[in-house]
């Protein structure tokens, strides 16, 4: 599909798109000082409310597990043109790396306990107020106030979730369960992944395929992966757009993107072309 055909079929879903970091993002100098060259060389690394210093200083053993998850993260054309989108073999392959070391699916629920309390006055002498403190009320319990939030890793204090091919909106919830984590002093910091917008040049070459490997084909034509992966899914761009704006509220998040670069079969053999 052309890419002037993509843009006429998501009229309209470029309007919340940022593919550069705000003014209230760590500066790409302060970046580079806390993660490591090779992690920088592979991915887009942006890091928000002092997260790279936060991780790297405070978290320094789980840091280095996550770094160590990135750089050993690989995956093939044939995982990017198979179907299965978030539930993919892609997600899978952090999980190989990080489920061993203890991170784990976290999720929190809670309740929340409403007190009031009550005091009359009176006028006494000389005209001045007096307040009795009244016997308590009976406490309001909300059951489940908090409730179904939870982020695919987590430990310690420190949370890492990845979107490869999902609706935009997931990102969303990935956010407001960050701000929620460390709201509640269960996190003090977190890392999202996704897709780099660099990478949309492989994915415009690479074709889909089907769940038997075959290619898949519309028309008597091959289907190139960019179609599947549009605008308005998990990627970069729509992930900078929500950090820009503060959705992830007071929790530092570093935001990793994934490029060409972690693809280990590309450029195909005897293709010149750069990651």
């Amino acid at each position: 599909m052309a890419a002037e055909e993509l843009e006429q079929e998501e009229e309209g879903a470029h309007d919340d798109i940022a593919l550069e970091p705000g003014r209230n993002a760590d500066s790409a100098s302060e970046v580079s000082k806390f993660v490591n060259k090779a992690v920088l060389a592979k991915y887009d690394v942006y890091s928000y409310r002092n997260a790279a210093s936060i991780l790297k200083n405070s978290f320094p053993e789980e840091f280095a597990e996550i770094e160590k998850a990135l750089l050993d993260f690989s995956i093939t054309t044939k995982d990017i043109g198979l179907p299965g989108g978030n539930e993919s073999t892609i997600p899978k392959k952090l999980s190989d790396s990080l489920r061993p070391k203890k991170w784990y699916e976290t999720r929190i629920q809670g309740d929340l306990i409403i007190r009031v309390y009550e005091q009359s006055e009176e006028v006494i002498k000389g005209g001045k107020a007096k307040k009795h403190t009244l016997p308590p009320k009976e406490d309001i319990k909300l059951e489940n106030y908090i409730d179904g939030h939870k982020i695919d890793y987590v430990k310690g204090k420190v949370a890492l979730d990845m979107e490869w091919n999902s609706k935009d909106q997931t990102f969303d919830r990935d956010l407001y369960a960050f701000r929620l984590f460390h709201e509640c002093g269960i996190i003090s910091a977190a890392v999202l992944m996704t897709r780099s917008e660099k990478l949309n040049d492989v994915l415009k070459e690479i074709p889909q395929l089907n769940k038997d490997g075959s290619l898949k084909e519309e028309a008597g034509k091959i289907v190139p992966c960019i179609k599947k992966m549009g605008a308005s899914t998990t990627w970069m761009g729509k992930l900078l757009y929500r950090m820009n704006a503060g959705r992830h509220g007071g929790c530092p998040v570093l935001v990793i993107g994934i490029k060409a670069e972690a693809v280990s079969d590309w450029p195909p053999k005897g293709k010149v072309g750069k990651k």
